[in-house]
């Protein structure tokens, strides 16, 4: 790495961010979807930054137990503390601890980065959710301790309804959702509230992100054996359902559906579909009618034809300039080359390097931490 390190630190000169570090990630055989996903979660600034601050904050209570938290956090102020700017370094802990913890990553074989991805945050938000019911537990010493650890998380479901943790990976991330459906024949409209992580995307050749959105949100119509219960009508009614995005994410991370069943085969494919994704992305279908604006700041993208081999590398934009990562390689690229990971207009296509996994930043909170 030492070449290219030094070929970036060249490339951007006078202009290398006061204080950033670009490293490159080991792969410690096929862990191309962990580092690419992380890679993408280092250049979400707030995230990051909020973090380190974690790490700060813990480094002084002693050894805490270690957990994918813990090791996310060591990890991250490894690399933003390094005294060099580019480099690589071996996430090996953090990898172990992964596989350590679950099972479908133990293995040597190519993984899915948006599942892992998704086990990532949820592990995070559980551990926050843990740690906050002990210390709202901790100086009250008559309670057992194995009370602590169970009490809250299932206190809920016996009555009295508590407000929701809300963690600082929720306030990146999370979106809510609301279901609508509306009985066709009393036209009472049931709304159904859910939260989001990600938005997880149908995708069809040669679209873009703004009709796969479109579509997540079009109206169905439930008949035939899929009539809804209306409780006004106390019976089984034509209706008509549409899911709208409610509350926008300060993170809008979207995941396109590049993976499908199909029946006929018996197995997986791969969509190469070309999927345009704009820098700068308006979200119209959220319930106040008030455009949230997004600028693209990562992309991971998977590499190969078909669901169960390949590669992952990601994009990041820090600074205003674009750079690519390739588990220990970082180069930069110009903002042009983005486009080029579309996918494919035609199906068979030489070109498998795809956009898999979106990360947009809210302008509104750009700047707040």
């Amino acid at each position: 790495m030492g070449a290219t390190g030094s070929k970036l630190e060249k490339a951007l000169g006078e202009q290398f961010p006061e204080g950033e570090r670009y490293f490159g990630l080991e792969n410690f055989g096929n862990t191309c979807y962990c580092n690419s996903v992380l890679q993408a979660l280092y250049f979400c600034v707030p995230f990051r930054e909020q973090l380190l601050e974690y790490y700060a904050k813990n480094k002084n209570l002693g050894d805490p137990e270690e957990n994918l938290l813990t090791c996310l956090a060591d990890l991250f102020t490894q690399i933003s503390s390094q005294k060099k700017k580019t480099g690589v370094i071996a996430p090996k802990r953090f990898v172990q601890r992964v596989r350590k913890q679950n099972e479908l990553f133990r293995s040597y074989m190519h993984q899915d980065a948006h599942e892992f991805l998704n086990y990532l945050l949820n592990e995070l938000v559980d551990i926050l959710e843990k740690e906050s019911h002990v210390a709202k537990t901790l100086p009250d010493e008559s309670l057992p301790s194995g009370q602590t650890a169970n009490g809250p998380r299932n206190a809920p479901t016996n009555g009295v309804q508590k407000e929701p943790l809300v963690t600082w990976v929720h306030k990146n991330f999370q979106g809510l959702l609301t279901n609508e459906t509306r009985c066709l024949r009393c036209e009472t409209v049931t709304a159904r509230d859910e939260t989001f992580l990600d938005l997880s995307l149908d995708i069809e050749q040669n679209s873009s992100i703004t009709s796969c959105l479109k579509n997540f949100s079009s109206t169905e119509t439930l008949n035939a054996e899929d009539k809804f219960f209306c409780d006004k009508c106390c019976s089984l009614q034509e209706a008509q359902k549409r899911m709208k995005i409610k509350k926008p994410p300060h993170i809008l991370v979207i995941h396109l559906k590049r993976f499908k069943y199909m029946e006929q085969l018996g197995r997986h494919k791969k969509l190469s579909y070309r999927v345009v994704f704009p820098l700068e992305l308006k979200l119209a279908n959220s319930m106040e009618d008030v455009d949230s604006e997004y600028t693209l700041f990562a992309v991971v993208v998977h590499v190969g034809s078909g669901p169960n081999h390949g590669h992952y590398v990601s994009l990041v934009k820090s600074h205003n300039h674009w750079l690519f990562f390739d588990d220990e390689n970082v180069e930069m690229i110009d903002e042009s080359a983005v486009q080029t990971f579309f996918g494919s207009a035609q199906e068979y296509s030489s070109n498998t390097d795809h956009g898999y996994i979106l990360f947009y930043e809210s302008l509104a909170a750009n700047g707040k931490g």
